[in-house]
């Protein structure tokens, strides 16, 4: 067992690179357009949906949707890398698509991409974070905030459409998510459904709090752990200096760590405990002025120097969230100013309504499908 368990150590640290809180968009998401799309005005964020989403949901339907869910990237592969490539479909798409369409307030979009992720990605112990659909392999390990953001798309469904069917679902695959992801009191970001284990520490972005307050489970249980895992996203805020969050802590050694500070996975933890009024402000002014002045960068060191000069459609997809989460319209404005400039206008394109690279026609589905969300939020 002492063998099994170590290899699934090895294999989260794999699964923190490939999957979730963004893995698939790190690669720079496109070069902005030639000719940038008006920024959205301040009456279109009230209408729903506006002419960008309906452009960007016709791309992802036509251009990157296949038979078992939003191809990881536009171009295929081989489908045996160690990271996910190609046509192969993750839970993430799944549940990012789910999270939306209750947004949209569209049931039948709901309806049929639940019904597609359930038959992808169900398994007894979790949904698989990873189909190859050319592989015919389903990978055996779930990823926390994936089986998350699905059992809340079901209670928002649930609530959002009539549906009591939808919120029995998410009570049952609460009580699972409970059982396998949370050990003692604290989540783990993996869970494997061959060896029966997880893996040894939780990453930070994958905590998000909103649903783990509503599983169906005791209020004691449930009282510890919010508590529990409040304290570590609370307790991995590196400084008012450079507000954002460590990458994960490590249960065995009680100690966070990072491999440099991912923007996409600080704004993810961010937007978490926006959602529960928990931010902190010194992160909102930050993110402020980094997105007023454009230079809000993939990768930091802990001090907060750049360590690239990545822009990606991701990152200002989450900004624009925090804003309406936290009722700033003028941030949520111009975040959605600066992720459009990376929207594909040429009609001639493939690429056209999407965000990605014309030239090498790809196209990454976490970038589309986190555009597709920001685009369904309000802000007040």
């Amino acid at each position: 067992m002492k063998i099994r368990f170590r290899t699934m150590a090895a294999l989260g640290m794999t699964l923190l690179l490939l999957t979730s809180c963004g893995g698939n968009s790190i690669p720079p998401a496109g070069t902005p357009a030639a000719s940038p799309a008006a920024s959205t005005r301040p009456e279109e964020v009230q209408r729903e949906p506006v002419p960008e989403q309906q452009q960007l949901l016709y791309f992802i339907e036509t251009q990157l949707m296949g038979p078992y869910g939003v191809y990881t990237n536009l171009q295929e592969t081989g489908e045996s890398a160690e990271v996910a490539t190609g046509h192969e479909v993750l839970s993430e798409s799944a549940s990012l698509m789910m999270e939306t369409a209750v947004r949209m307030g569209d049931q039948e979009l709901f309806d049929r991409q639940w019904a597609l992720a359930r038959r992808t990605f169900d398994m007894e112990g979790g949904f698989s974070y990873r189909f190859s659909p050319k592989q015919e392999k389903r990978y055996p390990v779930n990823a926390a905030v994936d089986d998350l953001r699905m059992i809340g798309a079901l209670y928002e469904a649930g609530q959002h459409f009539g549906k009591p069917e939808y919120t029995e679902e998410a009570e049952q695959y609460g009580i699972r998510f409970y059982k396998n992801n949370v050990k003692n009191g604290y989540i783990y970001d993996i869970y494997d459904n061959f060896y029966k284990v997880v893996n040894e520490f939780v990453t930070l972005c994958y905590i998000d709090l909103g649903v783990v307050q509503n599983l169906s489970i005791s209020s004691e249980l449930k009282e510890s752990l919010s508590h529990n895992m409040t304290g570590i996203l609370e307790e991995g805020y590196l400084s008012d200096a450079f507000p954002f969050y460590e990458t994960r802590y490590d249960y065995s050694t009680k100690q966070y760590s990072s491999e440099g500070i991912n923007t996409v996975e600080s704004l993810l933890t961010i937007l978490h405990l926006a959602e529960l009024g928990l931010e902190k402000p010194a992160s909102l002014r930050y993110i402020t002025e980094q997105v007023e002045a454009g230079t809000l960068y993939g990768k930091y060191t802990r001090d907060g120097q750049p360590m690239n000069d990545v822009r990606s459609t991701a990152i200002y997809a989450l900004t624009a969230m925090i804003g309406a989460e936290l009722g700033d319209s003028s941030l949520y404005q111009s975040s959605i100013g600066r992720m459009n400039e990376f929207r594909v206008t040429d009609e001639a394109s493939p690429l056209y309504g999407g965000f990605g690279d014309p030239a090498a026609e790809q196209a990454y589905s976490f970038d589309n499908l986190m555009a597709l969300l920001a685009y369904s939020y309000k802000a007040q």
